[in-house]
């Protein structure tokens, strides 16, 4: 099969799928509009589908006209709360917006859908197609897996890919790839520090919890700077303080939220105990309390060596070999497709698709943040080539 014509034959749907997506951006685990878009675009390709696979989620299933193994293709689809300010002409109207690429990320598998159901003769074994809401949150992965979305049939192989202004080089589909840890946990974590009110004039009268979070705020940093090895990448960024109602008070309790990001999980846990004795030791020296909460959020993502060697075969066949850049060192954002990867093997790249908006390059999560339509149709033909080497191979 001719994959990259196949593709390029689908090309104008994708950019119209994603367009249309891009109109109806939904936030979190409920997207009633997009599920209901997906549904029926693999509802007119013919392609058995479930929907509702945690609460939103929505998994189609290609069955090849040989026996094999399974593989999953996963797309997530869901939005972000920020209003829209690129100019387009299908920029969404409803205040939230696609920031992130998802509507990219849906549309492309879309076309892989589209190509592979209408070649699943040729294919050998089944490909899964994963829609997967709320991967900005609260997550969507794991809720997925937990519905059965690995299930019957029972998948052996992941992959998935992120498009976006991904590096400083504008080069267009540019593929990123990483034969290890990629990204890191997205961890979150809440304190209270708890002290005494008391009128700003006479501070010994009771115990002051801004000094206390002062404290925490430089002593917290000291675990990046000398408790980890230079070489274990992590960041603990504390990105909320609310404490005090007036110039003149000494108010009884401040509370802090931040995040967390490791790559190791020994590291990741590491911090998360170390924090709690840091802002312990504090409250208790200077003669306060405590509250702390700490979520273990998404895991480092984490690509498995073999089959990503293996990807980057597949993709030599589709682009450029100088278009393939391995990684030497993993992001610190986090992704929860690595709940996908821990459950089983697979790989998940980067593909570049920058735009500019008013002559800037704007990053993930901007108002002004765009995508280069133009490579879509790679990151699809990426997919089905690396999910057909996999099927045949195995």
């Amino acid at each position: 099969m001719d994959i990259i014509r196949k593709v390029q034959e689908v090309e104008k749907n994708i950019i119209n799928w994603r367009r249309e997506l891009h109109q109806i951006p939904e936030v979190g685990l409920n997207l009633p509009q997009t599920s209901q878009y997906i549904a029926k675009q693999l509802k007119n390709m013919g392609i058995e589908y479930k929907e509702k696979v945690g609460v939103s989620g929505i998994v189609g299933l290609i069955k090849g006209g040989q026996p094999g193994k399974t593989i999953a293709l996963r797309a997530d689809m869901d939005a972000l709360p920020i209003r829209e300010e690129t100019g387009l002409s299908f920029a969404s109207q409803n205040g939230n917006m696609h920031a992130c690429g998802h509507d990219a990320h849906a549309a492309i598998l879309l076309g892989v859908a589209k190509v592979l159901s209408e070649n699943k003769n040729k294919l050998k074994g089944n490909v899964k197609l994963i829609f997967q809401p709320a991967e900005e949150g609260p997550g969507g992965a794991k809720p997925m897996i937990e519905d059965g979305a690995l299930e019957n049939p029972k998948v052996d192989a992941v992959m998935g890919l992120h498009v976006g202004s991904l590096t400083d080089a504008k080069k267009e589909g540019l593929v990123m790839v990483s034969y290890d840890s990629m990204m890191a946990c997205l961890d979150r974590f809440k304190l209270k520090l708890i002290g005494s009110g008391c009128h700003g004039a006479y501070p010994e009268t009771g115990i002051d919890p801004i000094a206390m979070a002062g404290y925490f705020l430089s002593n917290v940093q000291a675990i990046i700077s000398r408790e980890l090895s230079p070489t274990d990448p992590a960041v603990v960024t504390v990105g909320k303080i609310n404490g005090g109602f007036a110039y003149n008070i000494i108010p009884d309790s401040v509370e802090l939220e931040g995040t967390v990001r490791a790559v190791e999980q020994n590291v990741r846990e590491d911090i998360a105990k170390r924090i709690e004795e840091i802002a312990k030791g504090i409250s208790k020296t200077m003669r306060g309390a405590y509250e702390f909460e700490y979520v273990f959020g998404y895991p480092p993502l984490v690509n498995d060596e073999a089959f990503t060697k293996d990807f980057v075969e597949s993709a030599k066949k589709i682009i450029p070999e100088e278009d393939i850049m391995v990684m030497k060192k993993p992001v610190m954002g986090g992704e929860d497709m690595a709940y996908f990867l821990k459950a089983v093997p697979g790989t998940f790249f980067f593909m570049n698709t920058p735009k500019a908006v008013d002559g800037v390059f704007y990053p993930h999560h901007n108002s002004k943040f765009d995508i280069n339509e133009d490579v879509l149709w790679k990151g699809a033909a990426l997919l089905i080539q690396g999910a057909i080497d996999y099927l045949e191979k195995n």
